[in-house]
């Protein structure tokens, strides 16, 4: 049996419905390793059809989606043609609700989002997209190792073309903020801390304001090219700011509001969204 393996074939970046933090983003760095008889090429599997067909594959299952885990209980679901309505009481208070497009949404079948639970379920949707050559998958998920403050954050990109445009997808991402040229690491924990389990909202795209078991709540809602879609979320676990919320943005806000605070400073922000790419500010 001969075995080839391809590190860092994609980042999955997502969001999660948790029973006590919300809803949570998320970025897993996707390891594959295949075992399997040569070809007629002298192959196991083509590296280039590797990075396509199982890429592919995976990031559509969870990629740029909020993913449920579907044995939570209490979770109220409701399909109507392609449209899917997820609902789901926290157990630290407050609602969640999703009115989106069916894909925009994955419910797998497990009752926690972790590398442990999803990583077999992967591996299972993987092996169905492979060549009768390839007798086993094997998936390894892993976080980015991050030295230093980082965050999970949940948002939506209306303008966007592609999948950002989804209403709660999200990442994990570090950040960076140089004050005078000083890397200023109590200010990135400071940051992260306030936005730990973060949604950070445009301004715009809210649309009511209700209250859900006695805590506060936002709606939000846009009309993009997959279709209409609205997210209901406890406002404690909320971050509006007046723009969209692009990494570009994101940075932009960051510095502002720390030039704000202290004129007499130049900041630099590194945002970071996801694994290995991000925005850069300066004020």
């Amino acid at each position: 049996m001969n075995r080839l393996f391809v590190d860092h074939l994609t980042v999955l970046d997502f969001s999660y419905l948790h029973p006590t933090r919300g809803i949570v983003g998320e970025s897993w760095i996707l390891d594959i390793e295949l075992a399997g008889k040569l070809d007629e090429q002298g192959m196991v599997f083509d590296f280039g059809d590797v990075k396509k067909v199982l890429r592919d594959a995976a990031e559509d299952l969870i990629d740029h989606k909020l993913v449920i885990p579907q044995e939570i209980d209490g979770l109220e679901v409701d399909r109507d043609g392609n449209r899917i309505n997820v609902a789901y009481n926290l157990l630290s208070g407050g609602r969640i609700e999703s009115k989106t497009p069916e894909s925009a949404i994955a419910l797998l079948p497990c009752s926690d989002i972790t590398i442990d639970e999803i990583q077999p379920i992967l591996n299972e949707h993987l092996q169905s997209v492979v060549p009768d050559n390839v007798k086993s998958v094997k998936v390894t998920l892993r976080e980015e190792l991050i030295q230093g403050a980082y965050y999970h954050y949940t948002h939506g990109l209306k303008k966007h073309k592609g999948n950002c445009q989804r209403i709660a997808h999200g990442h994990r991402s570090k950040l960076e903020i140089f004050t005078d040229g000083q890397r200023s690491q109590l200010t990135e924990y400071q940051w992260a801390k306030k936005w730990k389990d973060i949604y950070l909202g445009s301004k715009t795209d809210v649309i009511g304001e209700e209250s859900h078991q006695g805590t506060p709540h936002i709606r939000f809602g846009y009309e993009a090219e997959q279709g209409q879609f609205e997210l209901l979320v406890p406002s404690p676990s909320t971050y509006l700011i007046d723009t969209d919320t692009t990494v570009e943005w994101i940075a932009e806000h960051i510095a502002q509001t720390l030039k704000q605070q202290r004129p007499q400073n130049i900041f630099l922000v590194r945002c970071y969204e996801g694994v290995k790419k991000g925005a850069i500010a300066e004020r």
